[in-house]
């Protein structure tokens, strides 16, 4: 897919340096203060540091022009999420959300949102659009799903949605604004865990909120400002610290997962492969339609928890680790959380590790399983 509006990574990583004047700092500042300087009565500048900080707002600017539409910052993905749902969500509202999409997300809306009076529906990825979307206030997606990798058609999702007069929300996290523009596609809001491949290192709790609906993004500010959910200021900077090199590490992800996936799918340990990329994956079609890349994830089972731990824990180039996108590949067996998946589906996130080189680790440790 190519949008108009694709991201340029070469400008993204200019964008205040096109700015500075003589002597100011190529890096970006760290704001470190809860207080500002304000001598008589104030004129609008910043205020407080629950309300301003140069260094959220800076990465917000960088989000902004990676989704091209304003964005706001958040403390983890599921503080951006829970925004999203707050500010278009009261009582008496129709919320529809995937079965088998992240389980916190549910586990969200089943605690809190249904006791608050939102009715609650859940649907599963691929059928995402049967039976319509009349009556539904807000219908949250998520394509690629995790961890089961099912796509969903947003554009056609968005245009029932939008047509029963609802409002949806995407969540982009297994894709990044790289691999996949929801609100081209015709989302209200877009949501992402920026903990996984934009942080990238593994060190840092962020995500993100990008609307051009400017009733919605301003309940999603005055939501984060009354309710203190705002990003800390050193976790902000890391955070626009791992945008800089997002393209690099997210072409190699993609691209080393594109090989690993056609050799996963060929070993006989592996009894089921789900990866857009494959041709012969049921999504192949529709992530040609609406992914600029196939992701980093995928997913493959094994044999049972037991083979499933073993291959883990016995491949040097795989962290055994929950959450992904970081420079070291990782997996983990998703049932252990409760996922309606096979006890030995194992979700892999492929990291920066020369394809080659994981490759060897990877069929080393599922081969010793073989004898």
């Amino acid at each position: 897919m190519d949008t108009p509006t694709a991201p340029k990574p070469g400008a993204m990583l200019h964008l205040r340096g096109n700015t500075l004047s003589e002597g100011d700092p190529v890096a970006l500042p760290l704001t470190q203060s809860s207080m500002y300087h304000l001598p008589g009565d104030w004129t609008g500048g910043p205020s407080y540091g629950r309300v301003d900080n140069a260094t959220w707002e800076h990465l917000e600017h960088v989000l902004a022009y990676l989704e091209h539409a304003p964005a706001l910052a958040f403390p983890s993905g599921m503080a951006a999420i829970s925004a999203a749902l707050f500010a278009t969500l009261k009582a008496g509202s129709k919320l529809l959300i995937p079965s088998d999409g992240y389980y916190v997300t549910r586990r969200l809306s089943e605690r809190f949102l249904q006791d608050l009076g939102v009715e609650v529906h859940q649907r599963p990825t691929t059928g995402f659009a049967e039976g319509g979307f009349d009556g539904f206030d807000v219908v949250f997606a998520e394509t690629p799903s995790n961890p089961g990798l099912d796509l969903c058609d947003l554009r056609a999702v968005a245009d029932a949605v939008h047509a029963a007069g609802g409002l949806l929300i995407v969540d982009n996290t297994t894709m990044t604004p790289l691999g996949q523009r929801p609100l081209e596609l015709g989302a209200d809001v877009v949501v992402a865990s920026d903990t996984k491949a934009p942080g990238g290192h593994s060190d840092v709790l962020m995500g993100h909120l990008a609307t051009r609906n400017a009733d919605v993004l301003q309940a999603a500010r005055e939501w984060r400002q009354f309710g203190g959910g705002i990003p800390g200021p050193q976790e902000a900077w890391l955070a626009h610290r791992g945008l800089e090199t997002l393209d690099v590490r997210f072409d190699r992800m993609c691209s080393t997962a594109e090989v690993l996936a056609e050799r996963l799918a060929a070993h006989p340990l592996v009894q089921a492969i789900r990866f857009p990329g494959l041709k012969s994956d049921p999504s192949f079609e529709l992530a040609k339609q609406q992914m600029a890349r196939f992701g980093f994830l995928i997913s493959i089972t094994l044999d049972g928890a037991e083979q499933a731990d073993a291959f883990i824990n016995t491949c040097p180039l795989i962290r055994s680790a929950t959450s992904f996108g970081g420079v070291h590949t990782s997996a983990e067996r998703r049932a252990r959380w409760g996922d309606a998946v096979a006890p030995g589906f194992i979700r892999i996130s492929v990291g920066t590790e020369p394809a080659e080189e994981l490759w060897s680790a990877m069929a080393a440790s599922l081969d010793a399983l073989l004898e």
